[in-house]
């Protein structure tokens, strides 16, 4: 398979892992020149025509997900009887190897974690999509700790009649719900019970339910209860032990009913101070998704099946301890007579001594618990003998874990034992920070403000990316934080400048002068060539950038660059011809007729000059040019004109230079 090309585009490059029914490969997109992820299932599966249409159906489904906690699926197709998902490539370590490296997870990495696969859930849920197959093999942990669920490959688009297929269950026996293991009805609740399995691995290092076949471990699914995580883990908060066994309730209306319910309860624990768990190194062999066999009723009941004999071993065992426990509750309900005889005994003997106190109820006053924090109060109330009724509620004024407010208030007087309700502040109401990274500046408010969040500190830096996106974000994208947190953003300010003082290129050879501007990192631009009597030819007349000019790397430099001088024009100057008066040319009478000279005005536009110039006019004849005139100008705008008077006689070329250059072209004047 490595170097295979599928769907002429997706080069096979190397094999980075595998499950029970597909391979995963990483390889390189020969269109986008990036590397992605092809997982393809396995050769044994592609006879299966049911399995293949579910897999192709079922994969574009998932390929609609987008979410930082997804790992997102870009492409699926088919290439000579092979089947592949084209994913996301991403590098790091599955949630199953992080749990064998360290063992028992921390109190604050499994909320971490457990959030993150929750937000995961949650957008591929409000998408009408159940993975059916959590599990930590298929979430992968990023260097800076990100969770990314992946292998959507068997998740089905939610309908209103979600089985699991009636002849087989696809999934993974150890974290598989009851009811796949049944082939019943399949909801969000079922990814819940797998990711409460996920969750208690966290906690303990094993699994919950283990067994010698897929088909011992998926009846303790159905029948058995698992052991108390705290039992495995004394370390572990009681608080988190309690989701975990909400989240493996047997029953799909006794677990959470959805992600926002899981998600609301984790946000609670995770203010919860920081537990050092202890950390054994646990070895648990993997769980591959497979196809298994449904466990139905008849398997259960039926002394026939092949499962039966496990069924009849419990029967049997609860038959035999049948006449032990008949004896136990017999024993249990004399005990209970004699415990209430001797109570009622020692009421009896001291009801007169007590008699007054039985009738007399102290009173006492209600404290103001308002602003307190929840501790302080319940120790307050504990005090003074009274009950609190506490309900939590988010709030944007009090602080979390504050009293907002109490009933009754302060001052009344009540019995003791009283209940007062009191609302304890959560804090802010949560929301989830989007992606602000290679995101332009100027949108960052606005993706801020839909997400109930704010602009913090904006810091630049230098860097590759384009200047004005956003190089990176704090917190990150995903992470859960109260609503109107400020997001600190750092915006790129492109590459960094390099600032030169232009050197001096006039009088220098052109190989010389472009060799310069290489060296200290500047471009040559244009190359423009004018005759010049002062400069030899290809030496630099002059320069677009002035020298030391303090100029940034890489701008561009146009030149000026000399012809040499201006070639003299050795053609014979050629008199017109005179008309004698009968429409015939006389060259007899041409001297006669061209004695005397005239005088013509020509006009001279001075642009680029300003303040006094120097205007030499020449005359080009035959042996050379012929100073004719010579006068100063003072230019007082850019574009003003000078006029002048030029007496000459026949045909005449004339050459106009300002400050020792030639200005514009020669000009032909016939007297």
């Amino acid at each position: 398979m490595i170097g295979k090309i599928l769907g002429n585009r997706y080069e096979i490059v190397e094999k980075v892992g595998g499950g029970g029914m597909a391979l995963v490969y990483r390889a390189k997109c020969n269109l986008l020149n990036r590397f992605v992820a092809v997982k393809i299932l396995r050769p044994e599966f592609t006879n299966d025509k049911d399995l293949i249409d579910k897999f192709k159906r079922e994969s574009q489904s998932a390929a609609s997900l987008s979410h930082p906690n997804v790992v997102n699926i870009y492409d699926v197709g088919e290439d000579e009887e092979i089947y592949y998902i084209v994913m996301e490539y991403v590098a790091g370590k599955t949630l199953k190897e992080v749990i064998k490296e360290k063992g028992k997870l921390s109190p604050e990495e499994i909320i971490d974690y457990s959030r993150q696969i929750s937000f995961a859930l949650r957008h591929a849920h409000h998408n009408h999509i159940i993975h059916r197959d959590i599990k930590p093999h298929n979430i992968l942990i990023t260097a800076d700790g990100r969770a990314k669920v992946t292998d959507f490959g068997i998740a089905l688009a939610a309908s209103s009649s979600t089985m699991t297929n009636a002849g087989s269950v696809i999934g993974s026996v150890h974290y598989f719900s009851p009811e796949q293991a049944r082939g019943g009805y399949t909801d969000e609740k079922s990814d819940l019970y797998s990711l409460g399995i996920v969750m208690y691995e966290m906690a303990t290092g094993r699994v919950p339910f283990e067994g010698d076949s897929p088909i011992t471990v998926a009846l303790k699914h159905i029948q058995d209860q698992p052991k108390l995580p705290t039992e495995l883990n004394p370390e572990l908060p009681k608080s988190i032990e309690n989701v975990i066994i909400k989240l493996m309730s047997k029953e799909q209306s006794s677990r959470y009913q959805n992600t926002e319910e899981l998600l609301e309860e984790l946000s609670k624990l995770k203010n919860n101070p920081y537990i050092k768990p202890f950390q054994p190194t646990v070895n648990e062999e993997d769980s591959p998704t497979q196809i298994i066999p449904v466990i139905s009723e008849e398997d259960l009941q039926s002394k026939g099946s092949k499962y039966s004999g496990e069924r009849n071993i419990v029967k049997e065992k609860e038959e035999e301890e049948s006449p032990k426990k008949n004896k136990k509750v017999k024993k249990t309900i004399v005990a209970s007579a004699i415990v209430a005889a001797l109570i009622a005994a020692l009421l009896f003997s001291f009801g007169f001594y007590y008699f007054g106190n039985f009738f007399r109820t102290s009173e006492v006053e209600i404290p103001e618990f308002v602003g307190m924090e929840r501790e302080e109060a319940e120790a307050l109330a504990e005090s003074l003998n009274l009950q609190l009724n506490i309900d939590e509620r988010y709030n944007d004024e009090v602080e979390a874990n504050h009293i907002i407010s109490q009933n009754p208030p302060e001052g009344r007087r009540v019995k003791t034992g009283y209940t007062v309700k009191v609302v304890v502040s959560l804090g802010l109401r949560e929301t989830e920070v989007p992606d602000l990274v290679h995101e332009n500046e100027a949108d960052a408010p606005y993706l801020l403000t839909n997400a109930n969040l704010s602009l913090g500190n904006v810091d630049r830096i230098n860097s590759n990316i384009p200047a004005g996106s956003i190089i990176s974000q704090d917190p990150r994208a995903g992470f859960t934080v109260a609503q109107g947190t400020p997001v600190d953003i750092v915006v790129s300010l492109g590459p960094e400048k390099v600032v030169l003082v232009m050197p001096n290129l006039k009088g220098e050879q052109l190989e010389v002068a472009t060799r310069t501007l290489q060296e200290l990192g500047l471009r040559r631009g244009n190359i423009r060539e004018e005759y010049s009597d002062e400069f030899a030819a290809n030496q630099v007349i002059n320069q677009s950038v002035p020298p030391t000019t303090e100029v940034e790397e890489n701008t561009t430099v146009d030149l000026v660059v000399s012809q040499g001088p201006r070639p003299v024009d050795t053609t014979p100057i050629e008199t017109p011809p005179t008309d004698n008066g009968n429409g015939d040319d006389d060259d007899d009478n041409d001297d006669a007729n061209t004695v005397g000279t005239s005088t013509k005005s020509i006009s001279i536009n001075l642009r680029e000059y300003t303040g006094e110039v120097e205007i030499e006019i020449f005359a080009i004849t035959s042996t050379g040019k012929k100073r004719m005139e010579t006068s100063k100008h003072h230019v007082e705008r850019d574009g003003q004109y000078a006029s002048f008077d030029v007496s000459g006689s026949g045909r005449q070329v004339i050459e106009v230079h300002v400050n020792g250059k030639q200005h514009g072209n020669q000009i032909v004047i016939n007297f």
